[in-house]
């Protein structure tokens, strides 16, 4: 593995910024479906070393920030019980709920916990056999192997006392439903590196081939983006829909086949609702009939509901590329990370914080600086 400062090397990137500028001659319209990507575009100021023509929006990339406001709720619920120990990462804390969030359970004397990893609950149900245990399993597939995994050490070690609130989400789905969508205005894709580690990217093939758009997997860190753009408006310009690697150093066409096997021991595919989104189909995990009495829904039988987005809220647009954070009246106003009105303002991964974070106050060319260009 190279060290880091070799990505955000400010010469390499005039380079790729040059070599962009040179072959643009359209617009065109590119989405980054990862929030940790958007992040890295918005801190390093990427979007704004690009050709007018280009335009970046960001998609549903972000697993808080689409886990929908009725699992919110039931993870409260949970998580209020008496003889619960709620555990989930940090991130989803904040992320509010009809009425309230975790963060709020905790301070009210929920025993609500952060922990690093989901075989961490695992320990604690071990270490308190008297309580029950769940963790909040949220994610893409990048996470989902080790959800999976801290389900069978459960089931092999015999504790019984353990449980999880399933919130998984899978990208292709999603890119599906943008580009099916009558508004969809995106001509091709950064796909999330981590996700394609995982799952590898044989699976994109035919989205690329049916919808007639490029998909180039791609990293985090501001060349591996830069390049992923090059490669997409490459292709554009040049007629081609082709999947491509840019990600090579982390991901193989058929991914980690142990953590994908592990994935499909313990979950099945579901629908699932996408918070400002809406259900789509075929998009989620569940467990599987095996694994059924892990299942925190049904363990704690947790009321079935619906819940209204707040009517000013536009994070459902935002996570489909259709508007911007700042577009929303609402933005950096009445809605902040301190007193936020949908996930995309909570999550370390969603577009409004990152929008909050890095271009309140900065201006396009001290954005542009940010990586030295």
């Amino acid at each position: 593995m190279k060290y880091i400062d070799e990505y955000r090397d400010a010469d390499a990137a005039k380079k790729f910024t040059v070599a962009i500028h040179k072959i643009t001659s359209k617009n065109w319209t590119l989405m980054e479906v990862c929030g940790g990507q958007t992040h890295a575009i918005v801190k390093f100021g990427i979007d704004e070393l690009l050709p007018e023509k280009i335009t970046l929006v960001h998609g549903p990339g972000c697993p808080v920030c689409v886990t929908p406001l009725e699992l919110i709720d039931k993870a409260i619920q949970i998580a209020s019980k008496p003889n619960v120990i709620f555990c989930s990462f940090g991130d989803m804390l904040r992320v509010p709920g009809s009425q309230k969030d975790l963060l709020m359970v905790k301070a009210s004397g929920g025993d609500v916990r952060i922990v690093y990893s989901p075989l961490d609950a695992v320990k604690i149900a071990i270490d308190n056999p008297d309580k029950e245990i769940v963790f909040f399993a949220v994610g893409f597939e990048t996470t989902a192997p080790a959800n999976a995994m801290a389900v069978r050490q459960a089931r092999a070690l015999g504790i019984k006392n353990f449980s999880i609130l399933v919130s998984h989400v899978l990208v292709l789905p999603a890119i599906e439903a943008v580009l099916s969508s009558p508004e969809c205005r995106v001509q091709a894709f950064l796909a999330a590196g981590h996700v394609c580690a995982v799952m590898g990217f044989a699976e994109y093939f035919p989205i690329a081939a049916k919808y007639r758009v490029p998909i180039v997997v791609t990293g985090f860190e501001p060349l591996d983006i830069l390049q992923g753009i090059y490669m997409c408006v490459k292709q554009l310009e040049e007629g081609r829909f082709e999947v491509e690697n840019q990600y090579a150093r982390a991901v193989r066409k058929d991914g980690n086949l142990p953590a994908r096997n592990l994935v499909d021991e313990v979950f099945r595919i579901v629908p699932r609702k996408w918070r400002g989104v809406g259900e789509i189909p075929e998009s989620g995990l569940g467990l599987t009939e095996n694994y059924m009495d892990f299942d925190a829904e049904k363990r704690f039988e947790v009321s079935e509901y619906t819940a209204e987005e707040p009517a000013e809220c536009i994070s459902g647009l935002v996570l489909q590329g259709i508007k911007k954070p700042n577009e929303c009246a609402a933005f950096g106003m009445r809605c902040t990370p301190e007193n936020p009105f949908g996930a995309t303002m909570v999550s370390n991964e969603g577009a409004c914080a990152a929008y909050y974070r890095y271009r309140r106050h900065l201006s396009k060319i001290q954005t542009a600086e940010g990586i030295g260009v």
